[in-house]
């Protein structure tokens, strides 16, 4: 499991026709993507599997618990992005619910774009 951040202080201001916004770029594939976004509930969980393909969790709203392998959790909240290679064990839980994107493809590569927490 690998932790990152995609905070605006982390992104790159964008003035290019006459914009103002900052970008915090995320991912990229040449490989198809599927992308999700995901909702749960007051005390939701996305219980204890294997990852399928890589998998990318960015948190945007709420806070919530990761874990991989080990049994001990990680405090994520809204900012944070969690990625797990394929094959890996891991879960989500949340007491005050969350909402987050999933993306999952064979090709991902969250390093290249984001820093590490």
């Amino acid at each position: 499991m690998e932790l990152y951040h995609f905070s605006k202080d982390s992104g790159k201001k964008i003035t290019q026709f006459n914009s103002d916004f900052t970008m915090s770029r995320i991912v990229q594939t040449d490989k198809p993507a599927h992308i999700g976004c995901m909702h749960l509930e007051e005390n939701g969980v996305v219980g204890y599997h294997q990852a399928v393909v890589p998998q990318l969790l960015i948190i945007i709203k709420g806070e919530g618990d990761v874990r991989s392998k080990d049994e001990e959790y990680i405090k994520v909240q809204a900012g944070d992005a969690v990625f797990w290679e394929k094959g890996e064990w891991h879960e989500t839980k949340t007491a005050s619910g969350l909402t987050a994107i999933v993306i999952e493809s064979d090709e991902l590569k969250p390093s290249l774009f984001m820093r590490k927490k």
